[in-house]
């Protein structure tokens, strides 16, 4: 009888699916495993969650961001799973009693694709444009640069959504260029976006790797393949979400990035209709030789600080009923 390594959940759509053969992959390679033994070893059980059933509603109606979540945090805690892998972004940041976000796999580009057929720019679409989105960070930064443009919902997977622009729905769309990468489907960007042009959601283009505390046997095999540096940039971007009571109904971007030994960090808060914004820009030399354990409440400190600054400055503008 063969023996069950480690069981995987995962959502049911194809880039959640594509996720987390990639970090059976990993696994595998590890462990020494052919694509066949990984199979059998690690399993991976989909889940539907209620944020994917939901497809007529926004986030912020629906309950935010722990409807896609929610179900596979339960598989754990119920045992019929060992590792919950989920995308980051969607990720609330009050993690549930007796389960733990072990690491990151090394984090994806995490800059906003624009699709919009053969228009590579924002400016460029025609005059009140209609644009297709469920993301109300994404609704703002398009208002903020466009306010003549249309807001309509689009949710849905990758494939639906492409479906209904290529269908003549929308003027145009956006998606994370780390999913599209991960699907092979990058060539469905018409332009990828700097983060000048548009700061990405809090934590996009990194995967999350969910076990229950003490399941020390799961933690043993899952931390090779778990990426420092991409949880250390996540512990400061989710502390800027965190400090700002961040959700679904905030319009919140985030990006930190370790480069040639510092820590940047750029943070962003708009108003639902793009007419106002505030942004913080931080950097921080990291210690050269400082472990993991040491670099995570530095990071998160700066995140931090930077969200409280905006809070203090905004006040009850950005205090968004729930």
């Amino acid at each position: 009888m063969t023996q069950v390594l480690l069981t995987l959940g995962s959502r049911g759509s194809p880039l959640a699916l594509a996720q987390s053969k990639m970090t059976r992959a990993l696994l595998a390679a590890l462990l020494g495993l052919s694509e066949a033994e990984a199979e059998q070893q690690l399993p991976i059980k989909t889940y539907t969650t209620t944020g994917d059933k939901l497809l007529d509603h926004s986030l912020v109606d629906a309950g935010g961001k722990g409807l896609f979540t929610s179900e596979l945090e339960q598989a754990l805690v119920a045992g019929e799973i060992d590792l919950a892998v989920h995308s980051m972004k969607d990720v609330p940041v009050k993690a549930p009693s007796g389960l733990e976000m072990v690491g990151m796999l090394p984090r994806e580009d995490p800059r906003e694709a624009l699709i919009a057929g053969q228009i590579s720019s924002l400016a460029d679409l025609p005059k009140n444009p209609v644009i297709g989105t469920a993301s109300v960070r994404r609704q703002a930064q398009v208002l903020s640069l466009r306010p003549d443009a249309q807001i309509v919902l689009l949710r849905g997977n990758v494939g639906t959504r492409l479906r209904r622009l290529a269908e003549g729905r929308f003027d145009a769309t956006f998606l994370a260029y780390a999913g599209l990468k991960r699907l092979g489907m990058a060539d469905a960007a018409s332009a990828v976006l700097s983060f000048d042009e548009m700061l990405p959601s809090p934590a996009q283009g990194a995967v999350g790797l969910q076990i229950c505390q003490h399941d020390e046997p799961s933690r043993k095999l899952i931390l090779p393949i778990c990426c420092e540096t991409t949880q250390v940039e996540l512990a400061a971007e989710r502390a800027f979400l965190a400090a700002l009571d961040g959700s679904c109904r905030t319009p919140i971007a985030a990006l930190a990035r370790i480069e040639a030994g510092e820590l940047r960090f750029v943070g962003e808060v708009y108003l639902p209709d793009g007419s106002k914004f505030w942004r913080r820009e931080e950097q921080l030399d990291l210690p050269k030789t400082a472990p993991l354990a040491a670099l995570l409440p530095i990071a998160s400190a700066l995140g931090k600080a930077a969200g409280l600054s905006i809070t203090e400055e905004a006040g009850d503008l950005i205090r968004f009923e729930t």
